[in-house]
Formats: structure tokens, sequence, C-alpha cells
């Protein structure tokens, strides 16, 4: 097994034990990737050696290790991320009746900072963002904002799957999508990612070297599909979750101006740990 080989598959192997939560076997894991038994307990055990994961012997599998909260934390760092994020999704949450999350954006590349959420509200969790941003509304952000060279580039690289049964799946009928969000300054996904939930994001944008506005994140909240635009529907409560998600993005920019910025600190809203 070359040695590119070698930590590809051993990535693949932290995904299905990240997926699978506490307690996974080795023969479990084998089974998911189709690998052969020796091969899987060798790249469990040099990832358990490297701190990436833990054995646990309670449940005589394998669980997430100690480097990976890490590793975000650092990647957090490098990140535009709001002094008080918490507090700013907290009021939004509160202000939409609506789970809601920061994503940061870097390389083209979308990164869940944090998210405020709740039974009653939940947030989906999306563990790749490749394939699904002509899918969700922050994606349609990110697609909106590109040059068209950057983003036929994009759409070439990752497609227009069909993730569901609203998926746009023409380039056409995204592009006028896109336009629409540029004239409406919000991005919306009416179950096109996940059936039952819809979304809506507003840009968080800051001045580039030129003093020109640059996206650098977006402030989104959830709420459940209702049949026929129904009481509860994105489309029954639209003007609450516009105000309210432009308010958090507002807020989330100043903050990203203020002479001191940079991290979170709140223990009520979680922290994202996909991206």
């Amino acid at each position: 097994m070359s040695a590119l080989s070698s930590v590809h598959r051993a990535l693949q192997v932290l995904e299905v034990v990240a997926a699978a939560g506490d307690g996974i076997t080795a023969k479990a894991v084998a089974r998911r990737l189709e690998y052969n038994l020796s091969t899987t307990y060798h790249l469990l055990d040099s990832l358990v050696s490297d701190g990436y994961l833990v054995r646990l012997e309670d449940h005589r599998g394998f669980g997430l290790g100690h480097k990976l909260p890490v590793l975000h934390d650092r990647l957090v760092a490098q990140l535009p991320v709001p002094r008080g994020l918490g507090r700013i999704l907290r009021s939004v949450h509160r202000a939409a009746a609506a789970g809601v999350l920061y994503a940061a954006f870097r390389g083209g590349e979308v990164v869940v900072v944090a998210h405020d959420d709740c039974a009653t509200h939940p947030v989906p969790v999306i563990s790749s963002w490749r394939g699904a941003l002509h899918a969700t509304a922050v994606g349609k952000l990110v697609l909106a904002e590109c040059e068209e060279g950057l983003r036929t580039d994009i759409l070439t690289r990752d497609g227009l799957p069909a993730l569901a049964y609203r998926t746009i799946t023409e380039r056409a009928d995204l592009e006028r999508e896109l336009e629409a969000v540029r004239r409406r300054g919000v991005a919306t996904d009416r179950g096109e990612f996940h059936e039952r939930l819809a979304c809506l994001a507003a840009p968080v944008r800051l001045p580039d070297a030129e003093g020109a506005p640059m996206l650098v994140g977006a402030v989104a909240v959830a709420v459940p599909v209702v049949p026929a635009g129904g009481p509860g529907s994105i489309a029954d409560r639209r003007e609450r979750l516009e105000t309210a998600v432009l308010a958090g993005a507002d807020r989330a920019a100043g903050a990203l101006l203020a002479p001191v910025s940079g991290g979170w600190e709140s223990p009520g809203t979680r922290a994202a740990s996909h991206g």
C-alpha cells in the first residue's frame, strides 16, 4: 500500500468512526469500508497512537480522540469569527424562533463554526459541503458571489446532484436562482438538501483591500418544510426570518470590524465539528 493510499484509507476510517459514534468495532469499520481486517486494525492502531482515535474498553470499540478538537480550534482561529458570536446566534434564535448557524468561508470552502439550536429548532448537520453548494442557502451565497469562471469550475467539479426532491439540477435554473439571490440579498433552500428542512441565509461581508464588500461568512436559520407554505413554513415566516438573519449578519460584520475580534466564547452555543 502506498503512503498516499494509506493516508486516504486512514481518513476514511476516521470518518466512519466519527459517523458511527463511540464503540464501533474494527470488524464493523472493515465491513463498511470493505477493507480486510488486518488492514483495518493497522489503520485504527495508527490513528489511536497519534491521538485521532481512542480505544474504548467499555464498548470494546473505538471513538474520536483528543487531537480532533485541537485541530478544529486551530482551524477556527484562522477563520473570520466575530467576537461575541454566541450572543449573536442566541439573539437570532430567539428572534426567528428557529435554529441558527454561522458559517465562515475559506478558499471557496464552507466551514460551520458554531450553531445555536434546540430540540424544537434543530439545525442540520452537513458532513461535507462539496456537491451541496447548489442545494443549500449558505452554498447559494457562495455561488452567487463567485465570478462566472470560478462558479463553472466549482460546478464542473461537484456537479448538480439531486440531493432531495426539490434540488435544482439544471445549470440554467440555478443561474436564475443565483440572480434572485443577488437581487434579494438573501438565499433560500426550500427543502433542497433535506426534504423536511428549509433554510434562509444572509451574507456577512467585510471590505476587501480596495474597500469593496467581500463575502466572508453567513448567518442562516433552519425551519421545517410545511406543505403548501402553511403556518410555520418559510413562506409564512419569511419577513420574520429575513429580519432576524439580516440583523444577525449585520451584528457579525460589525463585530468583525471591531478593534478587538477573533474567537468566540459561549458555553451555551455549540461549536460545530464539521466543515
